[in-house]
């Protein structure tokens, strides 16, 4: 059996078609990647599990869009799981990687080590935020923080904001290769109905939590027919065969969807990977007078800043930081 890290399929997405029933998807995994991400901070088990979750998550979506440059997830509760936000880079160049990585804010000292992973987040809002890069409006949706899962928000989200039934089905955990350390696995699969022609909600009123539309309400006819057909059988998969590490991405869709004629697409690998530097950190900093940069001044005489995705540690002089620094510098030339 193969190693875990030498797996071909390992941190791939693989975007894919069902023919018959006019249905698009992605199949996840997030190994390595993964991995990484949640190794850059000490977290809870409840905090690793919603970072994990938004993880897969966000390289499905990411995936399913023609993104120029970045979209991000972000959940904020009022419960003790303030905040876990996300970024996906779309690839640079063809054939080149996407980017992900991921962070948690959360108050440990409320964390319910008796109650599950979601509702440590409570009332709040799950949002996607796409930005295509220079010169171009950046968008931002939300739906509240409603059902069982993260899964369901983005459901949810799909069906009131953009009316695409879409359908989320994930698991992750850690696990053990013969000879290997235990790390980090996650996987899962991403269904989502082809827009139709002049289609309409189907039913007005929806039948999710306070109201709100489901992936269930949308379609009538045949679509909801073929819709309800392949959700079935999703519905069949096993936490096993969606987390691999012995089943290739091809294979499960065959073993679940054969009838509806899969046809798949070039996968794209994911890899972790931050954005931040020393120049944006300046950038950010260009906002506050000197005498603000002297209050973030250490008694050593430096002002620091530490990249709450990576771990990334910058020192600076405080006198080359904030706006003030900038107009010396222009005056100066």
């Amino acid at each position: 059996m193969a190693s875990g890290p030498t797996i071909t399929w390992d941190d791939t997405v693989l975007p894919f078609q069902l023919d018959v029933s006019d249905i698009r998807g992605r199949v996840v995994r997030l190994d390595g990647a993964l991995d990484e991400i949640l190794s850059q901070h000490v977290y809870p088990p409840q905090i690793e599990a919603l970072v994990a979750e938004t993880a897969l998550l966000t390289a499905l979506i990411g995936q399913s869009i023609k993104l120029r440059w970045k979209l991000s997830l972000q959940v904020r509760g009022k419960g003790p799981a303030r905040l876990i936000a996300t970024d996906y880079y779309g690839p640079s160049d063809e054939g080149e990687p996407a980017r992900i990585r991921a962070y948690a804010s959360y108050d440990a000292d409320r964390l319910d080590p008796e109650a599950s992973a979601y509702s440590q987040v409570g009332e709040g809002y799950f949002a996607v935020m796409l930005d295509q890069g220079a010169g171009m409006t950046p968008y931002q949706g939300f739906t509240p923080i409603a059902g069982n899962s993260l899964s369901d928000c983005a459901q949810t989200y799909f069906a009131q904001s953009e009316q695409l039934p879409t359908r989320f089905a994930l698991t992750f955990g850690k696990s053990q290769m013969p000879g290997q350390a235990a790390q980090w696995r996650g996987g899962g699969v991403m269904l989502q109905h082809m827009p139709q022609v002049g289609q309409s909600v189907a039913s007005p009123e929806g039948s999710g939590e306070g109201g709100l539309l489901t992936h269930t309400d949308i379609l009538a006819g045949e679509p909801a027919e073929n819709w309800t057909r392949v959700n079935a059988l999703l519905d069949t998969v096993e936490e096993l065969e969606l987390i691999g590490p012995t089943v290739a991405p091809t294979e499960l869709l065959v073993r679940l969807f054969h009838e509806e004629g899969p046809r798949v697409f070039d996968a794209t690998p994911v890899h972790f990977g931050c954005s931040c530097s020393a120049e944006k950190v300046h950038q950010t900093m260009s906002i506050y007078s000197q005498k603000d940069i002297a209050h973030m001044t250490t008694p050593e005489g430096i002002v620091t800043a530490d990249c709450q995705f990576c771990g990334a540690h910058y020192e600076f002089d405080p006198k080359t930081l904030g706006f003030e620094a900038k107009k010396a510098e222009g005056d100066a030339e």
